[in-house]
């Protein structure tokens, strides 16, 4: 096993890491902006060292300042948590050519997965279901063409990155042009290519997600499914654990773990992924993209399965096959259900982003509850990164006992000093579409408009 990590991130997921390597026994080590000299999670480490200016050009994603930190450090390994250089092939390999770990997926599954058309092209082969789409990236000069032959309404996606940028719906063929202009310029400015492909839109799907593990030997486990269909601006807010959408049965379940694992198998992947879908109100289910990292939402797993899914990470990164991790089972046991809320400091009407200082965090403490948290009273969320406070997680019996201890969590919840999403997660557990466990991605926007 290691002897130190660094651990190439910042907010609740380093301190997160953090958690897990002081029980194993590994020192852990931050980085750190100017902005986050003393952030919670620069406190929580066992060392830690500055190395840049606030925006994360010149800081967080700067892989010589990150590498040069782990060298003069003494890490023998890099965890990169999630977002930021966490699938980054160069980074990868730049860790690789310098003798450290990397605690993740190798570079050649980054790259193929984080181009999403040829991951779709891909999966499609190895017996996925894909949405259909164009077979490639399209040119401005045959786009319109090709978005006939899709059929409208369609997204334009960005080939390269996430997070619903570089995204736009288009309903009408008089959007397109438009559309794909700004499409473009977005995938452009966040991931250096302006690429895109189209996709059928599917009409008020859920999106579902299934956990993978591979340890680059042949072995492959599904951790079971996720529900992350509460989204703003493309992004998930509330994620559950397994999926309650009735069109979810038993038999696609089981068919979709079988395609997933045979997957996962033969592109003989290693370490953490997840393979997002999305299913239709007919209970068809089609391969949406993997991302070749640890999920945001990953503590629901953990919660039903009892599972520490970054000590498995760092396992498998050592070496050890899966067949012989701690709790191992594929699937394992699921023992009732989670689900997560992630608290921003952002506008509950708008959802626009309210940096500011916190002047009061408060948590309930109860067993059933979890705190994941970036920051504490008195931390500031600084206007250079993601609002994303903490994740607060609860688990139940059963899904009805979940939602009603998640009720009593956010009540008793005290945030005072910024603006928080607080009484729009409330709003969310009193939609009658959520209390019946049949919602859509399309939940968020109807709640916004009422």
């Amino acid at each position: 096993m290691f002897q130190r990590v660094l651990i190439a991130n910042r907010g609740e997921i380093a301190a997160r890491v953090s958690r897990t390597c002081r029980r194993l026994g590994i020192e852990s080590h931050a980085v750190y902006s100017v902005a986050d000299a003393d952030a919670l999670h620069v406190r929580e480490a066992d060392g830690a060292t500055h190395i840049g200016a606030a925006p994360v050009a010149e800081s967080y994603i700067n892989v010589d300042a990150v590498l040069d930190a782990a060298v003069q450090a003494g890490c023998d390994a890099v965890h990169p948590g999630y977002g930021l250089l966490s699938e980054n092939g160069h980074f990868a390999q730049a860790c690789a050519e310098r003798g450290i770990t990397f605690i993740g997926p190798d570079a050649g599954h980054m790259e193929l997965m984080g181009n999403k058309n040829q991951a779709r092209t891909t999966m499609r082969e190895l017996g996925m279901p894909v949405i259909p789409g164009s077979a490639a990236t399209v040119s401005d000069d045959d786009a319109e063409r090709v978005a006939e032959d899709v059929g409208y309404p369609l997204l334009i996606k960005a080939s390269y990155g996430g997070g619903g940028i570089g995204m736009a719906t288009v309903q009408r063929p008089n959007q397109f042009s438009r559309s794909l202009r700004r499409a473009r310029s977005s995938a452009s400015r966040a991931f250096g290519s302006d690429e895109v492909y189209l996709e059928r839109l599917l009409v008020e799907p859920h999106h579902i997600e299934l956990q993978v593990f591979g340890d680059g030997q042949g072995n492959a486990a599904i951790l079971g499914d996720r529900e992350c269909s509460v989204q703003r601006r493309h992004q998930k807010v509330i994620e559950e654990a397994p999926a309650p959408a009735p069109h979810f049965s038993a038999d696609v379940r089981d068919r979709l773990y079988g395609q997933v694992r045979e997957a996962v198998a033969g592109l003989n992947y290693r370490n953490a992924g997840t393979v997002e879908c999305l299913l239709d109100a007919s209970g068809e289910i089609f391969f949406l993209e993997m991302n070749t990292r640890l999920q945001v939402e990953h503590p629901v797993t953990e919660m039903v399965t009892g599972l520490d899914l970054v000590e498995w990470q760092l396992r498998i990164a050592a070496g050890e096959p899966l067949t012989e991790l701690p709790g191992f089972g594929d699937p394992p046991p699921i023992t009732g259900h989670a689900i997560e809320t992630r608290i921003y400091a952002e506008d509950p009407d708008t959802l626009l982003p309210s940096p500011g200082s916190i002047d009061v965090l408060e948590t309930p403490d109860e067993p059933w509850l979890r705190l994941d948290a970036g920051v504490a009273s008195g931390d500031e969320v600084s206007h250079f990164y993601d609002p994303l406070m903490a994740k607060l997680i609860v688990h139940g019996e059963d899904r009805s006992q979940a939602v009603d201890r998640l009720r009593i969590a956010l009540a008793a919840t005290r945030i005072e000093g910024l603006k928080h999403n607080l009484p729009f997660l409330q709003r969310v557990l009193e939609a009658q579409p959520f209390i019946d466990g049949n919602y859509d991605v399309t939940l968020t926007d109807a709640l916004l408009r009422s």
